[in-house]
């Protein structure tokens, strides 16, 4: 409770991340929406932002931007 507390007031400190991950797409198959990164994230265990990763540097960066949802598709009936 108190943890929710302190992220309430001042955001997550992002202290708990998974393993930098680093998308591939293959054989130029379908890749989701939210799988298309521009390089190396980790993810946020607590909040599930995800972060930019730097290798050489072994550093967490700046929240990664997330693409813009699309509409909603709508289902036409014949």
């Amino acid at each position: 409770m108190l943890q929710s507390l302190m992220n309430a007031l001042f955001g997550c400190s992002h202290q708990r991340t998974t393993f930098p991950l680093t998308p591939v797409r293959k054989n130029g198959g379908f890749a989701a929406p939210r799988a298309m990164r521009h390089g190396t994230y980790v993810t946020c265990l607590d909040c599930g932002k995800e972060l930019a990763y730097n290798w050489e540097e072994m550093r967490v960066g700046k929240p990664v931007s997330s693409p813009q949802a699309a509409g909603e598709a709508q289902v036409s009936y014949r």
